[in-house]
């Protein structure tokens, strides 16, 4: 089974990964080729700012996905730091369980929208492709983003209470500082 969630793990990563580094250079490089095209030849790409659109929003969606495998999101853990380590274990776990939660119920509704959008048949103006197709990527980010939530949830499950909750910003603020000072220091 543990082999399964490394191979289902590898996978979640490198789609979420890929997606959001070809989003943001194929949407950096289709904006930049239509501004020297306007700017240069007066003239431009009619379908380029629908598409840079959705390329950064996939970019941004599946990153943020990427991020919580990384543990790049901003958190607040001032009150966390207050409580008895196993008491803001169960509270951490609590968190991630919610966010889990929030993420595939919104997977759930990106997959609603799909539907809706196929009924509707409605079309992007520039593009001219059905809407649902470029709205695919809101489920697909979104089980994404929750699986690494659930990952979460296990992860401060296996850690000893006391190792669950690092520094406050302001004691590493304040870490940081003295290594610099005493680097200074050492130097001269």
């Amino acid at each position: 089974m543990k082999k399964y969630f490394e191979i289902l793990d590898l996978g979640v990563t490198a789609i979420n990964k890929n997606i959001a580094v070809v989003g943001i250079a194929g949407g950096v490089l289709l904006a930049f080729i239509n501004v020297v095209l306007r700017y240069a030849f007066d003239m431009s790409i009619t379908w380029a700012g629908e598409l840079t659109n959705y390329l950064f929003m996939w970019s941004a969606l599946f990153g943020g996905a990427y991020g919580f495998k990384k543990g790049i999101h901003i958190s607040v853990t001032m009150l966390l730091e207050l409580l008895p380590a196993p008491l803001a274990k169960v509270i951490l776990m609590l968190a991630h369980a919610f966010s889990c939660a929030y993420l595939a119920l919104m997977a759930y509704l990106g997959y609603e929208l799909i539907l809706v959008l196929i009924d509707f048949g409605e079309m992007s103006i520039d593009l001219k492709i059905p809407m649902w197709i470029p709205h695919l990527m809101l489920p697909f980010a979104f089980i994404g983003a929750a699986f690494r939530a659930g990952e979460k949830v296990f992860e401060v499950a296996a850690m000893d209470a006391k190792d669950v909750i690092v520094n406050s910003e302001l004691e590493t603020i304040k870490d940081e500082l003295e290594l610099r000072g005493g680097n200074r220091n050492a130097h001269a």
